[in-house]
């Protein structure tokens, strides 16, 4: 076993001793550590969390979505969405996924399709190697805007735009997704637009209108009771 001291201060004297500057991916190993002591300490603090129940109790009324069709979609890679079905499908075939793109799928599946959070927390630990009940709970939490220091609820990724951003070549997509490897690197992070009436072949369309599921999420949150101090619900 290798304690999480080890690992800080492993990662602390590759990069100078320093935290906040040098070697980039040093520093987001050395944060990401940190999360995961976060997050450790709040499993510890408010056990309920690790018992199916939001750290923000006010959130247990979102009126989440029992749409199993739609889930199945997301747990399938078939959503139409190139982004999130390649990220889907690195996780199926690997058991992992990059961060960026954990954020980018759970926010699609609480947000675009208002599905409950506690689905995705599941199926992730059921298929991520490096899967720990602490960081995986955080991590949906904050996505789904129910948990401590979550992303404020109107802050909703846009699949296309993250897309864009952060793979602006398509060469993730294609690599996960080869029905795509003919569009071109602007066409490959939105297949529908492309293809026209019928779409790509091969590859479905889009389950979801992004803007009115948008919509849909800010409504179903705007809808919640005023937002209670954690702590009076400590546990």
């Amino acid at each position: 076993m290798v304690s999480p001291r080890q690992c800080l201060h492993a990662a602390l004297q590759t990069n100078g001793g320093e935290f906040e500057s040098g070697d980039k991916g040093a520093i987001t190993w050395i944060n990401e550590l940190l999360w995961r002591e976060f997050y450790k300490h709040i499993l510890v603090g408010y056990p309920r969390v690790s018992r199916h129940r939001a750290f923000r109790p006010e959130t247990e009324a979102v009126a989440w979505r029992n749409a199993p069709e739609d889930l199945a979609a997301w747990q399938q890679a078939r959503t139409g969405l190139p982004i999130i079905d390649a990220a889907m499908r690195q996780l199926l075939e690997t058991g992992w996924m990059h961060n960026r793109l954990r954020m980018v799928v759970a926010m699609f599946l609480t947000k675009n399709l208002l599905i409950d959070w506690r689905e995705g927390e599941r199926f992730f630990m059921r298929h991520l190697i490096d899967g720990d009940l602490a960081a995986n709970n955080g991590g949906w939490q904050w996505s789904s805007s129910t948990g401590t220091d979550s992303a404020p609820y109107f802050r909703i990724f846009s699949p296309l735009s993250q897309s864009q951003k952060f793979d602006s070549e398509g060469l993730f997509i294609k690599r996960w997704l080869p029905e795509l490897a003919a569009l071109n690197k602007k066409e490959v992070h939105d297949p529908e637009a492309a293809g026209g009436l019928f779409g790509v072949a091969d590859y479905p369309r889009s389950i979801v209108d992004l803007k009115k599921s948008r919509e849909r999420a800010l409504a179903a949150f705007r809808s919640l009771p005023p937002r209670q101090t954690a702590g009076a619900a400590h546990e």
